[in-house]
């Protein structure tokens, strides 16, 4: 009972507690949380699990499809069966982890575990994570088959959205703006209802079998105010041909509404995602590790864009250093005499161009297509020009060679990150 209290909730339990300690088993959940979640940039390890997962996906909502064509006979074929089987497997390995894990999540952290994993299995997608996997394990144990399972499993489609930033950023629109949709919604119903109305006044008599009731008219103006027009029904007099017309405008103003809310509140939120990793990029160079929020927000607003497309060359080895660069997303590689390092999503190099007169001490090339971020020497000097605070603090910081942010003066380059860069390419196990 004792190894059972303190084991709080651990996977798989108390039954291995005496083989390993707590902290192990911390450092395991944290270990599996980063490589589901991707929570620990450029990690090899994640990447590939992901792809995997989403081709997994894939592959099972093609063989859904293709499923419900008798001339296939896949339902007969063991093949199918196995891969069906196997796709059961991991994706029921796949949410248990996923519930494991899950007291990482920063949402839930400081919870008890049980209160974490309980909130975390009643979110939308571990919902979905669940009944892409357990109604078919219930099939097959109760011997149930229905053809309602096959339309379950194109659900697992709806698993993609995890592994979609896009998408996500539609979802939090549509959360964010449900109350205006839900309006659009109602102003919908009601053009339906008072087309539908008036077109059975118009023409209820003249046409009773398609709208003899405004019920059935108001399938007639659903198609016409949705712009669908599938000419099944249509006016015959004139007054049923005015309020078509009407009904016809209205439908065009009414598409449009939704359409517009959804489009306005996509693009505040791409640019809301797209500053908060601006930010944070700004936030990471040693230069400006004391600035505050304000501070960082000035030299935020600085920044200028540039998309480099493969080898094209960003700065030349010998060149005067006038700007810095930060790489939003693709690879640069920083071409020295003796060696290639390369820099990816998230990094930057140059911020010594800032603070002096220097020249380049490698060639950047573009090694993919790369999204730039750059800053200007005189635009900095702007920002110090009218914020006295913030070049005070900048110039701190190149003072200080001892702190944790000490800047290297050996050239235009942002030594720290290319030491990383070298550090863990040695640190790689060598084959043979």
């Amino acid at each position: 009972m004792a190894a059972r209290r303190q084991n709080n909730g651990r996977f798989p339990g108390g039954l291995f507690s005496g083989w390993f300690s707590d902290s192990w088993w911390r450092r395991q959940r944290r270990r599996c949380y980063e490589v589901l979640e991707r929570d620990s940039a450029r990690d090899p390890l994640a990447e590939k699990i992901n792809v995997a997962l989403i081709a997994l996906i894939v592959l099972n909502v093609i063989a859904a499809v293709l499923e419900t064509v008798p001339s296939l006979l896949l339902r007969d074929y063991w093949a199918f069966r196995a891969f069906e089987y196997l796709s059961l497997i991991v994706f029921a390995l796949e949410y248990a982890l996923r519930v494991w894990v899950s007291p990482e999540d920063p949402r839930y952290r400081g919870l008890p575990h049980r209160v974490a994993r309980r909130r975390y299995m009643f979110t939308p997608v571990a919902i979905v994570d669940l009944i892409a996997w357990l109604p078919f394990v219930i099939s097959m144990m109760f011997g149930v088959n229905l053809r309602t399972l096959a339309i379950l499993r194109l659900l697992r489609f709806v698993k993609l959205v995890r592994y979609s930033p896009g998408m996500q950023s539609l979802l939090e629109v549509l959360e964010r703006e449900w109350q205006s949709l839900v309006a659009c919604f109602w102003l919908l119903a009601a053009a339906v209802l008072i087309a539908a109305s008036a077109m059975y006044v118009a023409e209820g008599n003249i046409q009773p079998e398609h709208l003899g009731s405004i019920p059935a008219a108001m399938w007639w103006a659903m198609a016409t105010v949705t712009t669908v027009g599938y000419g099944d029904v249509y006016p015959v007099t004139a007054a049923g041909r005015v309020i078509a017309g009407v009904t016809m405008v209205t439908g065009i103003v009414m598409i449009a509404l939704p359409v517009g809310i959804i489009a306005t509140a996509f693009v505040e939120v791409i640019k809301r995602r797209d500053f908060v990793i601006t930010w944070g990029m700004v936030a990471r160079v040693p230069l400006f590790a004391d600035l505050d929020a304000a501070g960082i927000g000035e030299i935020h607003r600085m920044l200028s864009s540039h998309t480099a497309q493969p080898g094209e060359v960003i700065a030349r080895r010998g060149d005067i250093a006038t700007s810095m660069y930060f790489i939003a997303s693709g690879e640069v590689v920083l071409e020295f005499a003796d060696e290639m390092v390369v820099l990816g999503e998230g990094q930057f190099f140059g911020e010594m161009a800032l603070l002096h007169t220097t020249r380049r001490a490698a060639t950047a090339r573009a090694r993919t297509r790369c999204m730039l971020l750059m800053l200007d020497a005189e635009a900095l000097a702007d920002v110090i020009r009218r914020h006295p605070a913030i070049g005070e603090r900048v110039r701190a910081m190149a003072k200080d060679d001892e702190g944790p942010h000490a800047l290297r003066r050996r050239a235009d380059i942002a030594q720290d990150e290319i030491d990383s860069e070298r550090t863990e390419s040695r640190s790689e196990p060598t084959e043979g």
